[in-house]
C-alpha cells in the first residue's frame, strides 16, 4: 500500500494561501527550495487539483529555458516534468508532461491509487486534499510554517466531523 503525505506551506495562523490566492508570502530561501526539489525527486505519484495544477502547469514545464534559471529551479523544472501526475477536475480538458488526467470521483481513484503498489504519493491543492482529509485517506502531514499572519484565505486543514489523532514524526 502505498503512502499519502499532504505537504504543504502554511502561515502561522494555518492558511496555504492568503486571501486572493495570494502566495507571495511563501516564497522559499535557497534552502527550502532545495528540500522542496528532494521532496519532488522522491516522489512516486503526485496528485493535483485543478487550480494548483493550472499554477505549476503554466511555470514549470518551461521555467529551465527562461532566462536567468537558476541551477536550483532548472533541477527543480526536470523533476517536476518527468514526476508522474495525476490531475483531478471536471473542468480541464488535457493534461501534459507526464499527467493523467482523472474526471470522476476523487475519493475512488485515490483509495484505489494507495492500494496499488509503487512509491509515495503527494496530495497537492487544498480542495483535492480537504476531500481525502474528510475521507481519512492522508497517511501523514508534511507542514512548513513560515513566521507570518496572513488573516484569511484558504486554510491548510479543512473541517471535519471527526478527531483526527496524529503522531508528531
Amino acid at each position: 500500500m502505498r503512502k499519502l503525505t499532504f505537504a504543504m506551506n502554511m502561515s502561522l495562523d494555518g492558511y496555504i494561501a492568503a486571501p486572493g490566492d495570494d502566495l507571495g508570502w511563501s516564497v522559499p530561501s535557497d534552502e527550502l527550495f532545495q528540500w522542496w526539489s528532494d521532496r519532488v525527486d522522491a516522489t512516486g505519484l503526485a496528485l493535483y487539483g485543478r487550480k494548483l495544477w493550472e499554477a505549476m502547469s503554466s511555470h514549470w514545464p518551461t521555467a529551465d529555458k527562461q532566462p536567468g534559471a537558476t541551477p536550483a529551479a532548472i533541477e527543480f523544472a526536470g523533476r517536476w516534468r518527468d514526476m508522474p501526475k495525476v490531475v483531478f477536475s471536471s473542468t480541464t480538458s488535457t493534461v501534459d508532461w507526464n499527467t493523467r488526467l482523472v474526471t470522476g470521483d476523487a475519493v475512488t481513484e485515490i483509495t484505489r491509487l494507495k492500494a496499488d503498489d509503487g512509491g509515495p504519493m503527494d496530495i497537492s491543492g487544498a480542495t483535492l486534499a480537504a476531500a481525502a482529509m474528510r475521507a481519512g485517506l492522508i497517511d501523514e502531514y508534511v507542514i512548513v510554517t513560515h513566521p507570518v499572519l496572513v488573516g484569511g484565505g484558504t486554510p491548510f486543514f479543512t473541517a471535519l466531523d471527526n478527531w483526527v489523532n496524529l503522531s508528531l514524526a
